[in-house]
């Protein structure tokens, strides 16, 4: 058995906790978190040790969840990593692209599996998708949450955005070329609404919207390639999916119908923790590894650096202090 544990047991690692609980072929040693009421609460649920050291934690597990604020990843992972046990790190993968290299090299170094939470991969429809698109052209995709007071330390690009950024670069695989971005604060200090349009080297081109003041939870994305065109609705895990056929009407007209998706419906969270483990079992590599992780952030730092050059030419550099 597998020993791991959650370090951060906050929004999302409370569900690392339950899902590694009743996950075959792993034990659940502990959790952590520097609230301590929570921290016990979420101990007592699943029948495991609490602990306030992270550290002490991390010298009991094979591995473990790493769920703590954003400021944070790049030193537990680090210490997880120097001991040789693995970590699953909550996306974004760090701060700045020197702390994720930090962490890149620590897991090079000990030979122990980095993987970064890049969760709508794990995404049965998005997955299903990424089957038939065939030379994407067209991305339109939103994502927009209501208001909640958590992951505030970062903007909104690399708390929201920053998933479709991956997805965008998994599904069209070319540099990008150009961005121009605008963004504004709205209820906290930073960015919490961002409209971002991408041009990719290959002439891709992606309108993206995210943020975390909307009045209702979105998460959608459209997609016209090359075999016709893909929606999906990542919450509801929902494919909808046409096909442009050879012409086949008196005017020589082409045809448009319904391509048959089979969608297996997943809580996305179970499957990524699964092939963690997988990989930490089987010494694969995880699908998205540190350097992916470090790709994606990368993606939402070029994205914020537009945001910022345009506040400055709108006359708008309070914004970003």
């Amino acid at each position: 058995m597998l020993k791991v544990g959650v370090i951060g047991v906050g929004a999302l690692g409370k569900h690392h906790a339950r899902i590694y609980a009743n996950l075959p072929g792993v034990t659940l040693v502990g959790v952590c978190d520097v609230n301590e009421a929570a921290g016990r609460e979420v101990a007592e649920r699943h029948g495991v040790e609490y602990f306030s050291d992270y550290r002490e934690l991390a010298a009991r597990v094979d591995a473990a969840s790493v769920a703590v604020p954003t400021i944070g990843h790049c030193e537990v992972a680090c210490h997880l990593l120097s001991l040789g046990k693995s970590a699953l790190v909550e996306k974004p993968i760090a701060v700045t692209l020197e702390e994720a290299d930090r962490m890149i090299a620590a897991a090079d170094a000990s030979g122990a599996k980095l993987q970064i939470g890049h969760l709508e991969r794990f995404n049965p429809a998005i997955r299903a998708a990424k089957q038939i698109v065939t030379m994407p052209r067209f991305f339109e995709i939103d994502r927009l949450s209501v208001f909640t007071p958590r992951s505030l330390d970062i903007d909104v690009v690399a708390d929201l955005m920053i998933h479709d950024l991956d997805i965008l670069s998994w599904f069209v695989n070319s540099p990008v070329a150009t961005i121009h971005a605008v963004g504004v604060p709205a209820l906290s200090p930073k960015v919490d609404i961002a409209s971002a349009r991408i041009e990719f080297q290959n002439g891709c081109v992606a309108n993206v919207t995210a943020s975390r003041v909307s009045l209702e939870k979105i998460r959608k994305m459209r997609c016209f390639h090359a075999g016709g065109y893909v929606s999906v609705d990542y919450a509801e895990q929902k494919l909808t999916a046409l096909g442009v056929h050879p012409p086949a009407t008196p005017d020589g007209r082409p045809v448009i119908l319904p391509v048959p998706v089979s969608v297996q419906n997943d809580e996305p969270l179970r499957a990524q923790l699964a092939a963690f483990i997988e990989c930490v079992e089987t010494g694969t590599t995880p699908e998205v590894d540190g350097r992916a992780g470090r790709s994606a952030l990368e993606f939402a730092r070029r994205v914020v650096s537009e945001i910022e050059a345009h506040a400055v030419r709108a006359n708008l550099p309070t914004l970003f202090g």
